[in-house]
């Protein structure tokens, strides 16, 4: 994820938009997604994504229950992210060797987080708790550790720069550009687009 360092936070209606989306996001010059699991459309739109574009680093998003695990590793999945911080979830995510970004929003997250050999966290939701001030808060007793933050949660094109200057944030997720208007209107353009933009803005 530090190779391209922004995060597009897909919620997926519609199984029909995961192709078209994806194809729109590689045309922007990006080959990662997460495509939340908040939606009946999600676990086939992951799938043919996989299928597909066997180039795009897949994750599955809201992963709350770790019976889903193998089912997401077995369809191509190969990072997951987590709103919080579930010891199962994580344990089962380790087990299937699968990368998992737990969501924190305190120091003691963080301790749980690195006490499951956690080396990466999701701060979420980032700007209702405090946006970059508190991430910079945060990073401060653990940034000589080597863990990395993924900050999610209501960042603009106008706030992800500032979250890419810190050197601890391994990526910036973002929904800015997929949002689901987007999307049900078929501005695949648009979301090309807003995709480049984007990558500029965390480069």
């Amino acid at each position: 994820m530090k190779n391209q360092r922004l995060l597009p936070v897909v919620v997926l209606n519609e199984v029909d938009w995961a192709e078209p989306l994806a194809e729109a996001l590689i045309a922007g010059g990006l080959e990662q997604i997460e495509i939340t699991l908040r939606t009946p459309a999600a676990l086939e739109g992951i799938a043919r994504v996989a299928k597909k574009f066997p180039q795009m680093r897949l994750g599955a998003g809201t992963v709350l229950e770790p019976g889903i695990i193998t089912e997401l590793k077995h369809i191509g999945v190969s990072f997951l992210v987590t709103p919080g911080i579930n010891p199962l979830v994580v344990e089962a995510a380790h087990e299937a060797g699968l990368q998992i970004y737990p969501g924190i929003t305190s120091p003691t997250e963080i301790e749980t987080a690195r006490s499951l050999g956690c080396d990466a966290v999701k701060f979420f939701p980032a700007e209702p708790l405090g946006g970059v001030s508190m991430l910079k808060a945060l990073v401060g007793p653990y940034g000589h550790t080597g863990l990395k933050f993924v900050p999610t949660g209501g960042i603009s094109p106008e706030t992800c720069g500032a979250y890419a200057a810190i050197p601890q944030v391994e990526a910036v997720g973002g929904s800015w550009f997929v949002k689901a208007g987007l999307m049900k209107e078929g501005k695949w353009d648009e979301i090309t687009r807003l995709t480049a933009e984007g990558l500029k803005l965390v480069s």
